[in-house]
């Protein structure tokens, strides 16, 4: 038996030390991650870049989850060993912040040579070290006391990593832009560099404290676990396969990334537009046809595929690869958005607590998700649903206020979230049916986004982030659920899969080139269908296996 599992059997007490510790990762991942989309229009005047070019500081960051999550697999599939498990969860969660410190050094490198190529390489160093730190910091949040009670750790990280994604835009952008009112495009293409040095050599530093803090850190226990791991030859073929074509897809790309459109011919605009855009879904396709292509031929023969072998994991990986994109497309676009004079002609410092809001908004369904962690009477936990959004969307105008900002024109923002708040009551903490309608409420408030400019059309695009929120647990359950001893593999597939945080707001991107930012949110309006079909066809699925979600008895019943 395992560490891990002794630790799990014999201690049902929460090791709260090691816990308190372990959350100080999620904070990081929200903040960086969040801090992103106010990083991205300020490269975008600083470099001169069109919105495609800009949305590749997400194709960096987020396709390295894939790539670090497929060298782990891989290593697993030939070893015969998991790494994170052979190493132990608290040395993987040392190395991976190392690993962030190396990239925050890359990025003050690239930028002491003006570079915005190294800038990505930097923010790609980044997000690998954040892949092995991901796949490590949830399975550890579950193995710190009573397994039955482990939903409530990681939703406790889930509350501290959107605790991150609050805050982030608002450092980020006073790190940059100082505490001036606005800031003209103008002026951000004349500040200097040195202010993203100062705020990388502070990440980096954070970096290395989280790191020095979990090695000496006596009540954070090694956590390393001796099973052998499943393999999945076959899974781990087609996965580098997809990866050759993925990579076929965007070299064309980037050999595009340095033509000068600024000044080309409309003729010439559209012909780029149109090559990057088909070598943009052509990675796509390459994605959505290799995992449904999985899962016809694990049907058939599910030898040496592992946990690809089960139609709701594939479906479920496909769900978090559109679930991650869209979250990160919505508001990695959202400052060019504001841009519009239709929707209030804001400059890029004046977007910040809109942004900070959007992200604010996963913070806000996260905390009310988490209340059904808690075995609380049905009455209690009635009231809570009510009160602690407010609370939150509460927090977030007050840490706005806080840093300077004028939120006057987000205090009406609170009709969405009672409209989440209904939503909640309806869901009835049934999986599939939550996701089914936050995913429908996603399609509306998207179309409505498409449709409406000002504060409707603004109100109804941010709270996308309402609709996302309670989404990754959701997804996760119904696709690793019957999975058994494929559950480990199944959960790293899934992590994989936040490779879609790399792939569609480029494509969001590209499209607002073509036809106008507004209306490039109807890439979002195809991922909220997608993600509602999911909820649909998961359940049916299930079904087939004898796994009824809807039968079990919901938390309210406590």
């Amino acid at each position: 038996m395992s560490d891990i599992q002794q630790k799990s059997t014999n201690v049902n007490a929460t090791n709260y030390g090691a816990l308190s510790t372990l959350v100080t990762v999620f904070f990081f991942w929200g903040f960086i991650a969040a801090g992103n989309s106010i990083f991205i229009p300020f490269c975008k005047h600083y470099f001169h870049l069109d919105q495609f070019q800009s949305q590749l500081i997400d194709f960096a960051f987020y396709t390295a989850y894939y790539i670090g999550a497929l060298i782990l697999f891989a290593y697993g599939s030939y070893g015969g060993k998991d790494l994170v498990g052979k190493w132990g969860y608290k040395k993987s969660i040392i190395l991976g912040l190392l690993f962030s410190a190396l990239g925050a050094a890359a990025m003050i490198i690239a930028v002491n040579a003006n570079t915005f190529e190294g800038m990505l390489v930097g923010l790609f160093i980044v997000a690998l070290g954040f892949s092995l730190q991901q796949t490590a910091a949830q399975p550890f949040a579950i193995s710190l006391g009573d397994p039955a009670t482990g939903t409530s750790r990681v939703n406790l990280g889930g509350g501290i990593n959107s605790f991150g994604t609050t805050i982030g835009p608002i450092v980020v952008a006073l790190a940059l832009f100082g505490t001036t009112a606005a800031v003209t495009d103008e002026q951000i293409a004349a500040l200097s560099l040195n202010k993203v040095i100062i705020l990388y050599t502070c990440v980096g530093g954070l970096f290395v404290a989280a790191a020095l803090l979990f090695h000496f850190a006596k009540k954070v226990p090694a956590g390393i676990m001796t099973e052998s791991t499943e393999k999945a030859n076959k899974a781990l073929y087609t996965l580098i396969i997809m990866t050759g074509f993925l990579i076929i897809m965007f070299a064309p790309v980037f050999n595009s990334y340095k033509t000068d459109l600024e000044n080309a011919s409309d003729a010439e605009k559209l012909s780029m537009n149109a090559f990057r855009m088909k070598w943009l879904l052509g990675a796509l396709g390459v994605v959505v046809f290799g995992l449904l292509y999985s899962n016809i031929s694990a049907s058939k023969n599910a030898d040496g595929w592992g946990a690809m072998k089960y139609p709701q994991l594939v479906l479920g990986m496909l769900a978090i690869f559109v679930y991650v994109g869209v979250e990160v497309a919505i508001g990695s676009n959202m400052g060019e958005l504001l841009k519009q004079k239709t929707f209030g002609a804001k400059q890029a410092s004046e977007a910040t607590p809109y942004i900070a809001m959007y992200w604010g908004s996963l913070m806000i369904g996260r905390w009310t998700g988490a209340i059904s962690a808690f075995n609380l009477s049905k009455n209690i936990k009635m009231l809570l649903q009510f009160i602690v959004p407010l609370i939150a969307f509460a927090v977030i105008i007050s840490v706005n206020a806080f840093a300077g900002y004028d939120m006057k024109a987000l205090y009406y923002y609170i009709v969405c979230v009672f409209i989440q708040i209904i939503a909640f009551y309806f869901s009835d903490d049934k999986p599939a049916k939550t996701l089914l309608i936050f995913g429908l409420l996603g399609v509306v408030s998207m179309i409505i986004g498409t449709q409406f400019s000002g504060t409707i059309g603004t109100y109804a695009l941010l709270s996308g982030g309402l609709c996302c929120s309670i989404m990754w647990p959701c997804i996760f359950n119904l696709s690793i659920a019957g999975l058994g001893k494929y559950t480990t593999q199944g959960s790293a597939f899934l992590i994989m899969m936040i490779l879609g945080g790399g792939i569609i707001p480029p494509i969001q991107g590209k499209l607002a080139d073509v036809t106008g930012i507004q209306q490039s949110y109807w890439i979002p309006v195809v991922c909220f269908a997608y993600l509602s079909f999911f909820a649909f066809a998961v359940k049916g699925i299930l079904k087939k296996q004898g796994i009824n979600f809807d039968d079990a008895p919901s938390n309210n019943s406590h």
